[in-house]
């Protein structure tokens, strides 16, 4: 979504001269993380390629919220909106390419150019939507449901991420994972 943005952008060569240097890219590996729990976020990243998880630790336990691949925009919007100490870590599950924009720099997109500011929206009322999923997965469906679920609407996840990032994502433990695929 907010790749589709910055390739409107680059379309008006006038335009994305003015916007081009907000942007910085950048390869990074594996297990690189983009910001930890307790720092406030100062960076909104675009997946240019790979994929990256957002996380909390809960007693020693890796619990992931959410998992963002290529052309999504990934932050703590809580802590970057509000300038709180982020309550997630963001890092890197596979060798990836990201796009940076600061906070600075965000707000200044914002301002002069409103369909930034207006898909920016758009992408926060699609991460509350799925949030609320989630929630309410958790909630109301047994770890196998949830399971399903995921190997139905996000095959992606199923191919692309390792087992005990997929366990801590549905809540279980990656051995009641193991139990759950052998059953299929």
């Amino acid at each position: 979504m907010l790749q589709q943005l910055i390739d409107t952008l680059k379309k008006d060569k006038a335009v994305w001269a003015q916007f081009e240097e907000l942007f910085v890219e950048k390869e990074i590996p594996p297990k690189t993380v983009l910001l930890q729990a307790g720092e406030i976020s100062n960076y909104v990243h675009v997946i240019k390629k790979g994929c990256l998880r957002q996380w909390f630790n809960k007693d020693g336990k890796d619990i992931t919220i959410q998992f963002f691949f290529e052309g999504q925009p990934v932050a703590s919007i809580d802590s970057f909106m509000n300038s709180q100490p982020s309550l997630f870590t963001i890092e890197s599950i596979e060798p990836s390419i990201i796009i940076s924009i600061s906070k600075k720099n965000f707000e200044k997109l914002n301002t002069l150019y409103p369909e930034f500011k207006d898909k920016f929206h758009e992408y926060l009322y699609q991460r509350f939507r799925n949030y609320a999923q989630l929630f309410l997965s958790r909630i109301k469906d047994k770890p196998k449901e949830r399971y399903d679920d995921l190997l139905k609407n996000r095959p992606d996840i199923i191919k692309r991420i390792p087992q005990h990032y997929i366990a801590s994502y549905l809540g279980i433990t990656p051995i009641s994972l193991s139990r759950i695929r052998n059953r299929k």
